[in-house]
């Protein structure tokens, strides 16, 4: 039997695939596309969205609050407002451990919950950190 490609047929992981899916060129490299459970990428998505938005719901902000402009401009920045995502609020960002997605207990500096803050130290795996002795 003579296939198409070398690789075809060699072994199981191969077997079944399409050469087109195997041999794409790669556009743009991924570094880290796999997040601990789904409440990370959720709140990562929350991140994105307050980064896009923060900036330009400052401003209209501004503007509803300010005395000095008329009613009608206050009113129109007020309709501006609801028009944000709700995600665009610093309030709904939670800060969560960078391995295990944990929300509580975290140690802000590392970005890691203290269960694994005291195994990476432990281990000696974070630059800096040594355990008390005494």
């Amino acid at each position: 039997m003579i296939s198409a490609s070398p690789l075809v047929g060699c072994c199981n992981y191969f077997s079944g695939r399409s050469l087109q899916f195997l041999f794409q060129p790669f556009v743009k490299q991924v570094r880290f596309n796999h997040w601990a459970d789904w409440r990370m990428a959720k709140d990562v998505r929350k991140r994105k969205t307050l980064a896009e938005f923060a900036v330009p719901k400052l401003r209209v902000n501004a503007l509803r609050k300010n005395d000095i402009l008329p009613k009608e401009i206050r009113e129109i920045a007020d309709k501006e407002i609801n028009e944000f995502p709700r995600d665009a609020v610093g309030i709904r960002i939670r800060s969560r451990c960078a391995v295990t997605s944990r929300p509580n207990g975290n140690v802000l500096r590392w970005r890691v919950s203290r269960i694994v803050f005291r195994d990476l130290a432990d281990h000696n795996l974070i630059a800096g950190v040594q355990r008390a002795m005494w």
